[in-house]
């Protein structure tokens, strides 16, 4: 019985380890499993769909046929690994197979995470991490509709960004002082704010929603502010959470994601994890060029070359073109931000540790995203 490359997910983590796998071995056995279509999309143009004018099928780069054929490997659609044996390598599917691997990687992705006040009227919460999601909002939005968006950071601002283009009108409701808190400063944070504002967000912070009521036209929203918000949909964007339940079911060793060194590997031999559900090191990488770095490195240790994986600066372009943005997280919490240069729509900050070295910067507005490849080589040449 042959052995292949199980890889767990479809995603663009799976996608794109696949064709690196290919590229190094034409005649590999790769079989895929996802429990959805296997549609072959990025995630990040999510966000940017209402700009662009597309519906979900607008989105679809390949079907899973498609990749299939393209790829020279099978697979196995609507379909879902209920049992993985770690020390064996050995997968059982919902429909009955079951795949003895030669290495098993673990691509499932991570789920957005839940509040307690979706439940109170779920049929107008909205999570938007699938291309299937995504379907199911835009179906659902009427013409020039209000949307509550919950949650400031990078995908509310995109999807607010993106709702304007589209002719609707977003309200962002988060905790923080400023969005992007995790990213931004939050002078810089408040720059965005204003880009936003500018274009016809509105943003209520910090508040939290309390209390959300269903109705016939739509939702109403009670802030623990006073405001109650009226709105035809409302946008969940509060996070995202790896999915570790195969992984933990396996007896696989799990943290904030599924455990793996810089080698992708897992604590099992043969078992590796990537993408969003992967914690390398102690860290979730949530961007897309950790993705890809991921995969290729990856990619040649399954095909016998060991390759640790090796991250440098990795700007994140936020899609927000209200209001330009693109910042380089530091890789360690020491140090501080310094705004380097402002104005009323710009400005450039610069993480530098206690030695005045530049570790991050963080760029907002037109002018000062122009400034990201100028510190990306101060950041590499350092």
């Amino acid at each position: 019985m042959s052995t292949p490359l199980v890889i767990v997910g479809t995603g663009l983590a799976g996608y794109t380890l696949a064709r690196e796998v290919r590229k190094l071995d034409p005649d590999r056995e790769i079989v895929m499993v996802t429990a959805d279509d296997g549609s072959s999309y990025s995630k990040p143009m999510l966000s940017t769909g209402f700009a662009k004018g597309k519906a979900a099928d607008g989105l679809v780069m390949a079907s899973a046929a498609d990749m299939a054929a393209q790829l020279r490997l099978v697979v196995r659609t609507g379909t879902q690994v209920v049992a993985l044996n770690a020390r064996e390598r050995i997968l059982t599917l919902d429909t009955g197979e079951v795949i003895q691997a030669e290495a098993v990687v673990l691509a499932t992705g991570a789920s957005p995470i839940r509040l307690p006040v979706e439940q109170q009227a779920p049929e107008r919460v909205f999570h938007i991490n699938s291309l299937e999601d995504y379907r199911r909002f835009r179906d659902a939005l009427p013409d020039s509709a209000r949307v509550l968006i919950m949650g400031a950071g990078l995908i509310g601002c995109e999807f607010a960004n993106d709702l304007l283009q589209g002719g609707h009108s977003p309200e962002v409701v988060a905790p923080c002082d400023a969005p992007l808190p995790g990213l931004l400063p939050t002078e810089a944070g408040r720059v965005l704010q204003a880009g936003l504002e500018a274009a016809g967000a509105r943003f209520h912070l910090p508040a939290v929603v309390t209390r959300l009521t269903g109705h016939e036209s739509g939702v109403t929203a009670e802030l623990d502010t006073g405001v109650a918000l009226k709105a035809d949909a409302v946008i969940s964007a509060v996070g995202l959470r790896p999915d570790l339940a195969l992984a933990q079911a396996a007896g696989l060793a799990v943290n904030r994601g599924i455990v793996v060194d810089r080698y992708l590997r897992t604590s099992a031999e043969g078992i590796h994890a990537l993408g969003d559900a992967a914690e390398i090191e102690g860290q979730v990488r949530l961007y897309v060029q950790p993705l890809m770095a991921s995969a290729r490195a990856l990619a040649r240790t399954l095909c016998g070359e060991p390759t640790a994986v090796t991250f440098g600066p990795m700007p994140v372009v936020v899609k927000t073109p209200a209001c330009p943005v693109v910042v380089c997280p530091p890789e360690a919490p020491e140090g501080q931000w310094h705004l380097h240069a402002s104005d009323d729509i710009n400005h450039v900050c610069r993480f530098e540790d206690a030695q005045g070295q530049l570790k991050g910067f963080a760029l907002v507005g037109p002018e000062a995203v122009m400034e990201k490849m100028a510190l990306t080589r101060a950041l590499t040449s350092g």
